[in-house]
C-alpha cells in the first residue's frame, strides 16, 4: 500500500533511500484505470443481479456479497493512486480508514471464495443439503460471517498504520514494529483458504469428470474460474509479503530486483477487483442480460406496454362515444 518498498530493516533510513525503488506514474495510472474498470463492470453487474437475476438462489447471494466486496476494495484505489504519484496527502484518519476498507475488501472476498467452494462441494459431492432452505440459511450465515470476521480483522490492521512523515514527505504506512505478525495474519487467512479450496475442488471436479448436469457444469466453470483468478492475481503479492517478513537481501541490487517483483504482484493483485464481472458475463445469459441491461430493454417494454394501455384506452373511449351518439340519436 505504501508508496515506498523498503525490505532491510537493517539497513539505514539513508541507505534504502538510496537503494529505493519505485514505479509512481505506472502504478498511479493503472490504479486509475483499474478504478474505472472496477466501477462500471461491478455497478453493471449490481444491476444486472438485481433486475434479472433471482437473489433467492445461493450462487447469485454470494456473488452479490462479492461485488460488494470488490466495490469496497476499489474505492481505496484512488487513494493509493495519489500515494504513488504525489505520497500521502490525506491525513492519518483516511489512512487508517483507506487500510480497513482494503483489507475488508481482501478478507471477505477470500472468505466469501471459502464458503461458495463448501457449499457446492457440500452440494456436489456430499449430496448433504436437506433442502434449498437449510442452504439458504447457510448462504446467508457464511456472508454475515464473512464481514463480521473481515471487519474485525481489518480493524486490527487499521490501528497499526499511521502518517510517518520520512524525507519532507508523508507516508501510510504500518507503524508497528511487529511486521510479522501482520504478514503471518495476512498469509493465514489467504493460504489456509486456499488449501481449503485446492481439496474441494479436487473432489468436485472428480465427481464432473464422473457425470454431471450440463447446468451444473456450467454453474461449477464459473466458480472454479472466480476462485482461480482470485489466487492467480493474490498469489504473488501473498508470496512476496511472506518473503518480505522472512528474507532479509544484502545490497541494492537485490533490493531493487525484489521491490520491481513485488510492485508487478501488488499491480496483478489490485486489478482483481474488475475480473469477477468480465468473468460471470461469460455463460450466454448473463450476456443477454447485459445487452439488455445496456439497450435499456425493461424500460423500452415499460413504455411500450403504457403507449399500448394509453392506446387501448382511447380506443375503448371513441367507441363508449359513438355508441352514446348513436343511442341518443335513436
Amino acid at each position: 500500500m505504501a508508496n515506498t518498498f523498503t525490505i532491510n530493516d537493517e539497513v539505514s533510513d539513508e541507505a534504502a533511500y538510496l537503494c529505493e525503488t519505485d514505479f509512481p506514474i505506472s502504478a498511479g495510472t493503472l490504479f486509475i484505470l483499474i478504478f474505472i474498470i472496477s466501477v462500471i463492470g461491478n455497478g453493471l453487474l449490481l444491476c444486472v443481479l438485481f433486475i434479472y437475476e433471482k437473489l433467492t438462489r445461493v450462487t447469485n447471494i454470494f456473488i452479490l456479497n462479492l461485488t460488494c466486496s470488490d466495490l469496497i476494495f476499489t474505492i481505496t484505489l484512488p487513494f493509493w493512486a495519489v500515494d504513488h504519484l504525489h505520497h500521502w496527502v490525506f491525513g492519518d484518519f483516511v489512512c487508517k480508514f483507506m487500510t480497513a476498507a482494503f483489507f475488508v475488501g481482501l478478507y471477505s472476498s477470500v472468505i466469501l471464495l471459502t464458503a461458495m467452494t463448501v457449499d457446492r462441494f457440500i452440494k456436489v459431492v456430499l449430496h448433504k443439503w436437506p433442502s434449498n432452505h437449510a442452504r439458504k440459511k447457510y448462504a446467508v450465515g457464511a456472508c454475515i460471517s464473512a464481514w463480521v470476521i473481515s471487519i474485525s480483522a481489518s480493524l486490527s490492521d487499521a490501528m497499526k498504520v499511521k502518517v510517518v512523515k520520512w524525507d519532507g514527505f508523508e507516508y501510510c504506512e504500518d507503524g508497528s514494529d511487529e511486521k510479522l505478525g501482520r504478514y503471518l495474519q495476512v498469509s493465514l487467512l489467504f493460504f489456509l483458504p486456499f488449501a481449503i479450496i485446492i481439496f474441494c475442488y479436487s473432489a468436485i471436479l472428480k465427481t464432473v469428470l464422473q457425470g454431471l448436469k450440463k447446468k451444473k457444469h456450467t454453474t461449477v466453470a464459473l466458480l472454479l474460474c472466480i476462485v482461480a483468478a482470485f489466487f492467480i492475481s493474490w498469489g504473488p503479492y501473498h508470496i512476496m509479503l511472506l518473503i518480505n517478513s522472512l528474507y532479509t537481501p544484502k545490497g541494492c541490487k537485490a533490493q531493487g530486483c525484489l521491490s520491481i517483483i513485488y510492485h508487478i504482484s501488488e499491480m496483478l493483485a489490485y486489478s482483481h477487483c474488475c475480473m469477477n464481472p468480465l468473468l460471470y458475463m461469460i455463460s450466454q445469459d448473463s450476456q443477454k442480460h447485459l445487452f439488455n441491461l445496456l439497450c435499456c430493454e425493461k424500460l423500452c417494454r415499460k413504455n411500450r406496454e403504457k403507449d399500448t394501455s394509453q392506446k387501448t384506452f382511447v380506443i375503448q373511449n371513441v367507441a363508449f362515444t359513438a355508441e352514446s351518439s348513436v343511442v341518443k340519436s335513436n
